[in-house]
């Protein structure tokens, strides 16, 4: 994959948990906001916890990081797989969010 294919997939990825959280905002109770700035969305929850996801298109990564670590994660047969071996991303995002907002969220991709 070249360096444009793998922007344009990763854009539709922040785009679609952008898309996600703002709907967790407007559906729950939760205090989220989610902010982007270029290939960086920011996620936050309340005063608990900020979530931050971003592009590495050198890497042809995403990386995510959160209080409980920093995660890279490669699109391998058509999943965002975890560079060592955690779970794919959407799980990981998933437990990852429902920490930070103390109620279960799943992240569809």
């Amino acid at each position: 994959m070249n360096e444009t294919e793998f922007l344009t997939l990763a854009e539709q990825v922040l785009d679609h948990i952008e898309s996600q959280a703002d709907d967790w905002a407007a559906g729950t109770d939760l205090d989220i906001e989610a902010s982007r700035n270029g290939n960086v969305l920011t996620l936050v929850f309340g005063e608990n916890a900020q979530i931050v996801i971003n592009t590495q298109a050198a890497m042809q990564e995403i990386w995510v990081a959160a209080r409980s670590g920093g995660f890279h994660y490669r699109l391998q047969d058509g999943h965002w797989r975890d560079t060592r071996g955690g779970p794919d991303l959407p799980e990981a995002l998933s437990q990852i969010v429902s920490n930070a907002a103390g109620e279960v969220l799943t992240v569809k991709l």
